[in-house]
């Protein structure tokens, strides 16, 4: 699998800025056929590249209107049980095993606090392996403008 060239790049830059964008406007976009758009955007789904196309959805309208990153330590050797059960969490968005003070970093999101505080203190506590959790509270958060491919 070759490295994303620059022209990927570019292609990769406006479909995420806007994943509905045609094969005919990227095509102008890039400045490349229209078959040739095609075939790039179908290779870089093939690879792996492009996991797929969704909608970004703003929390708060959308009736999630208490975020947390919420730590984890959890007992050595066992990430795979644990995210397989995190997997299964309602509310949570994403969760990453890092190294640090923390094994895991979870993001959630939240209707209001009660249904936070069920989420850690019921469903994420209870998983096995989990030993401990601490929760940052988020007030506020934005997207960084640059992609890093550009």
């Amino acid at each position: 699998m070759p490295a994303p060239d620059e022209v990927d790049r570019k292609i990769l830059d406006i479909l995420v800025r806007d994943g509905r964008t045609s094969i005919r406007t990227l095509a102008d976009r890039v400045h490349i056929s229209r078959s040739n758009a095609y075939a790039r955007v179908e290779r870089l789904l093939r690879d792996g590249v492009i996991t797929g196309f969704h909608a970004r959805v703003a929390p708060e309208p959308a009736g999630l209107g208490t975020s947390a990153y919420i730590g984890l330590t959890i007992q050595q050797n066992t990430w795979r049980e644990v995210s397989a059960q995190l997997a299964r969490v309602r509310y949570l968005e994403h969760a990453a095993l890092l190294g640090g003070d923390h094994d895991v970093l979870a993001l959630v999101r939240a209707p209001d606090n009660a249904a936070l505080r069920d989420v850690v203190l019921s469903r994420i506590q209870g998983i096995p392996g989990v030993l401990s959790t601490r929760t940052w509270l988020v007030f506020d958060e934005f997207d960084g403008v640059d992609t890093p491919w550009t």
